[in-house]
């Protein structure tokens, strides 16, 4: 994103901005009652809730516990301890849950006192009370309820007061006060803003979308095992306005699968969004990494990593729609990168790929093995590469400071929230029309029955899981897999006992001895049928996946039960007598 937060000292904060207003004014300067009494000053602050709440790209230990890449894990691995999920808030700290909500707070208790409009005071406000329910569910998919604090306290973690003593809410009193937050949002924020340097402010129709996909987990067997069909009405009720409320201010699928993540205002699959630059050397440069730690080393200054596994790379259907184990799919594994759907392509570089990267539009890239020897400079691990959101007109140089915005919610996510919630109350032909059209936008064929491969007469049931795969292929590498598995508790079948694959392709030693400059020109399919060699390989090496029971609602830490006597331990961990599904 080219245009960027500005940071400024404020009441012992770090103020963010979208404007250059901001820039010559010493805000420390001002008192808290000139805040909530200046327009201004009170959007710099609700700016720095911006910039101290938006979700980033995708890292860390969640991204590495799916199917879609390796790497070693203590989720996997079955090792996880009490105090292995941190992000409760242990200590007074301005950057953990509840040191942030303690922001949050003070401003929704102060700003009403002020002397702004009521537009103002309720447009600021809907933005902040998103953030307080984005905060709040944060921690209630990890731990279930949680205490829901909603003034703020003097002191948090270590320094708590007496005050600061709350027991956890249950999840469903939990949910209910993320929900009234969500439709104070819904009800006070605009469907559009309408000044391009409001770009990335959370709309009317972002907070519909966050609602309906909480409602939606809310509704799902993690949280629901016994299928109460009021779960699913509402989860459906909030999709739907959400789909209406976004269709009505213009959002919608953008017109190519691989080029939306580029476009950045007015996108219009773009529903939430956090905004990056690319400046250099800048105090308010804000670059992100996902496109310098996941391209080929070779090809810029990353580092290879977020590497798909063989097991993300069959999950894409063929052209046909049909999956490649389906009779009539027309999968043939040695030529495994053929007729699929245009999204592997899109999302996964293989050996011999066509990618157009650096510039170049004719690039190859080669991953195979010779004599037991890479060529590569460096090898993947898996055999694949990552293309999702990799800017192909990147120069090497400029990779390091790629600002390609994160795009939290697209349009596509509320699309299959709304199609599994319309599954729930059993209105299949709802959840149908939402897959096919982005079947239809992501190039599949259409067949002669016009479901784009699917099924045409699926069971409950059998929807369900086809929109799963469906989400796995859409918003592969997105972040969204985790939290898929967990909240369908698909874990145990899915992964545990196995290990994660990739393959190795060796060069047969019947390929010519001039291969290597040959290559580029050379036909794939002759070169897989004729000269490689695809071998399994295992990525888990060290174990197989021993995902727990007890880690679909992980333990609160032994230090946040230590500030506060009143918590309670999740059942299934030690001493736990909390029970995360009332």
């Amino acid at each position: 994103m080219k245009k960027h937060w500005i940071i400024a000292a404020f009441l012992g904060l770090a103020l963010t901005g979208c404007e250059n207003i901001l820039d010559k004014t010493d805000l420390s300067a001002f008192n808290e009652e000139q805040v909530f009494n200046d327009t201004l000053l009170a959007k710099g602050y609700v700016d720095y809730v911006y910039d101290q709440n938006l979700p980033t790209w995708p890292t860390g230990d969640f991204l590495k516990c799916t199917d879609e890449i390796g790497g070693e894990s203590r989720f996997f691995e079955g090792t996880v301890q009490v105090n292995t999920v941190q992000d409760f808030g242990i200590g007074v700290n301005a950057t953990n849950n509840y040191g942030k909500l303690r922001s949050i707070n003070q401003f929704l208790a102060k700003l009403p006192t002020g002397s702004l409009s009521e537009d103002a005071k309720k447009r600021l406000m809907g933005q902040v009370t998103f953030f307080r329910a984005f905060r709040y569910w944060d921690l209630v998919q990890l731990y279930g309820g949680v205490p829901m604090v909603l003034e703020p306290l003097e002191g948090v973690g270590e320094e708590a007061k007496e005050e600061a003593a709350i027991p956890r809410s249950t999840t469903s009193e939990s949910i209910a006060l993320i929900v009234k937050d969500l439709d104070y949002s819904i009800a006070s924020l605009p469907g559009r803003w309408s000044n391009t340097n409001d770009w990335g402010r959370i709309t009317s129709g972002a907070a519909a979308g966050f609602k309906g996909r909480i409602l939606l987990h809310y509704a799902s067997p993690q949280h629901n095992p016994n299928d109460l069909a009021e779960r699913w009405q509402a989860a459906y009720d909030a999709n739907k306005k959400a789909i209406e409320l976004l269709s009505a201010n213009g959002f919608k699928l953008h017109s190519s699968f691989s080029d939306l993540w580029f476009q950045e205002v007015n996108n219009p699959e773009a529903v939430w969004v956090a905004c990056y630059n690319n400046k250099v050397g800048d105090q308010i440069n804000k670059n992100m990494t996902w496109d310098n730690g996941t391209r080929p080393s070779y090809l810029g200054t990353g580092g290879g990593s977020n590497q798909p596994t063989w097991e993300i790379a069959q999950a894409f259907p063929m052209k046909n729609g049909k999956n490649i184990e389906e009779k009539g799919s027309g999968y043939d594994a040695q030529l495994f990168y053929k007729n699929r759907d245009p999204r592997f392509n899109q999302t996964i570089a293989f050996n011999g790929a066509t990618w157009a990267i650096n510039g170049n539009a004719n690039y190859r890239l080669w991953t195979y093995f010779v004599n037991n020897k890479t060529v590569e400079q460096k090898a993947t691990s898996t055999g694949f590469y990552c293309r999702k959101a990799i800017d192909p007109n990147l120069a090497p140089g400029a990779v390091a400071n790629a600002g390609t915005d994160w795009i939290e919610m697209r349009y596509a996510e509320v699309m299959l929230n709304f199609a599994e919630a319309a599954c729930g109350v059993n209105k299949l032909d709802e959840a149908y029309a939402q897959l096919t059209a982005l079947r239809k936008r992501a190039g599949i064929e259409p067949g002669a029955d016009g479901y784009y491969g699917l099924n045409p007469q699926m069971s409950r049931a059998e929807m369900f899981e086809a929109i799963l795969h469906e989400r796995q292929v859409e918003l592969a590498f997105e972040g969204k897999r985790f939290y898929d598995l967990r909240r369908w508790k698909k874990f145990e079948t899915v992964l545990n006992g196995k290990s994660r694959n990739g393959v190795t392709i060796n060069l047969k030693s019947s390929a010519p001895e001039d291969f290597a400059a040959k290559r580029d020109g050379m036909n794939l399919d002759s070169v897989y049928k004729n000269y490689m060699e695809i071998v399994p390989k295992k990525l888990d090496t060290k174990y197989l996946v021993n995902w727990k029971p007890e880690y679909y609602f992980f333990a609160i830490p032994q230090q946040a039960l230590t500030n506060n006597p009143r918590l309670e331990q999740n059942i299934g961990w030690p001493s736990g007598t909390f029970d995360p599904l009332k």
